[in-house]
């Protein structure tokens, strides 16, 4: 975990503390042992776990440091990216994981328990539904997700879910600047506005990575999102 430590620290100028690095090492093994049974991610090498899954997920806290953070929710979360490493880098944040594949869900329910992580809440839920259920529509400071889908689809996912003043993170690849362009009709009907759009390089990895940051300034229309399968059927385009 030291190689993780000194990147981290090199991009953020933040240093791991000695128990943070403690949990990333139990939360790698974990992995290790689920994936061979259940095949949660494709990345098994453990360099390149704390590479494209640890480091690429702390990497979101350039842009939310210094901001509201007090409520988050990660859509399409996974095996708990990008907001479990967020979680172990910030505690007091209270975290809502949205997954809709079984087997990632009860991953991140055992995951959670056994890095003893409080205030995560954990569901198995499309975030078409979750965007129209008023315990969770415009509730949260920041909406976040990587690699979940193009950004025409995404701010639909995201965006209903942030209240205004907040801001969704998209974690992009080197195609980013062209989807956000793609994307600038659908961002203004939702209520958004891009405030920016900051390239990460991680070590080894050839392809720029994205933190694609938007606004939410107005609310968001009472249609949006739209019914299951919709927005990836019919994204709002330009």
């Amino acid at each position: 975990m030291d190689k993780l430590a000194h990147e981290f620290q090199k991009i953020s100028g933040i240093q791991l503390t000695s128990h943070q690095l403690s949990i990333f090492t139990r939360y790698e093994k974990e992995l290790a042992v689920w994936n061979a049974k259940y095949s949660l991610t494709g990345i098994r090498n453990s360099d390149d776990v704390r590479v494209k899954h640890f480091l690429d997920s702390l990497s979101a806290y350039l842009v939310l440091r210094g901001s509201k953070m007090t409520h988050l929710i990660d859509l399409g979360t996974g095996a708990g990216f990008p907001g479990l490493p967020l979680k172990i880098l910030c505690p007091g944040i209270k975290l809502t994981l949205i997954e809709s594949v079984g087997k990632k869900v009860a991953f991140c329910k055992h995951i959670v328990e056994t890095l003893e992580l409080e205030n995560v809440e954990i569901l198995q839920i499309r975030a078409e539904t979750l965007g129209q259920d008023s315990d969770y529509r415009e509730k949260y400071d920041w909406a976040l997700a990587r690699a979940v889908a193009v950004m025409p689809v995404l701010v639909e996912y995201l965006l209903p879910l942030v209240r205004v003043g907040g801001k969704a993170l998209a974690m992009k690849g080197e195609n980013a600047p062209a989807e956000v362009h793609a994307a600038n009709d659908a961002i203004r009907i939702l209520g958004g506005h891009l405030r920016q759009l900051i390239p990460v390089t991680l070590p080894g990895v050839v392809e720029t990575r994205h933190l694609v940051v938007i606004d939410k300034v107005v609310a968001t229309p009472e249609i949006y999102p739209r019914r299951e399968g919709i927005p990836n059927k019919r994204p709002l385009s330009n």
